[in-house]
């Protein structure tokens, strides 16, 4: 399997610089999580952007769907941040032949503990057991775009109805 990767930014690549919590927003961690992991399939990677999700605009999403649609790839993995990640969503939405898989974290990927690791992982599976469309991976569901919403009380992903 050949799985096409675009990172987009988000807490899964932040580098905090000190006790305040300055960040920024650095090179993706997919690979530093592959290769840790040993994985069995081939991938590719592209920074898309280094933002966090709450600075992304409607053009930084046409972007992405851009990308997507053009890239001959049928399995897509999008690193997130996860403020916005259910709006990327939706404008993915609609992208024939596809299955497109947004994940992130709410812990970044360079710390000790972390739920990076865990959510890629689902992610990976995710792209292998879904039939063609856009969905989201974290805290260890899947979940179909345009039905999902983050409960940050909760710091977690939930569905808008009932599955």
């Amino acid at each position: 399997m050949q799985i096409r990767i675009y990172s987009c930014g988000g807490t899964i690549d932040k580098v905090y610089f000190d006790a305040r919590s300055d960040f920024t927003v650095g090179e993706p961690q997919i690979k530093i999580v592959f290769d840790d992991a040993i994985v069995a399939f081939d991938y590719d990677i592209e920074s898309l952007m280094r933002k966090d999700s709450l600075e992304m605009t409607d053009e930084d999403r046409q972007l992405v769907r851009e990308r997507v649609a053009a890239d001959p790839a049928r399995h897509i993995l999008i690193t997130h941040g996860t403020d916005t990640m259910a709006n990327t969503a939706e404008a993915l939405m609609g992208i024939p032949d596809k299955v497109i898989v947004l994940t992130g974290s709410m812990i970044p990927a360079r710390f000790r503990v972390t739920d990076a690791v865990f959510n890629i992982g689902c992610a990976v599976g995710v792209l292998q057991s879904k039939p063609p469309g856009v969905y989201l991976a974290m805290n260890g569901r899947a979940f179909d775009a345009g039905n999902v919403r983050k409960n940050r009380a909760e710091q977690r992903f939930e569905p808008l109805a009932s599955e």
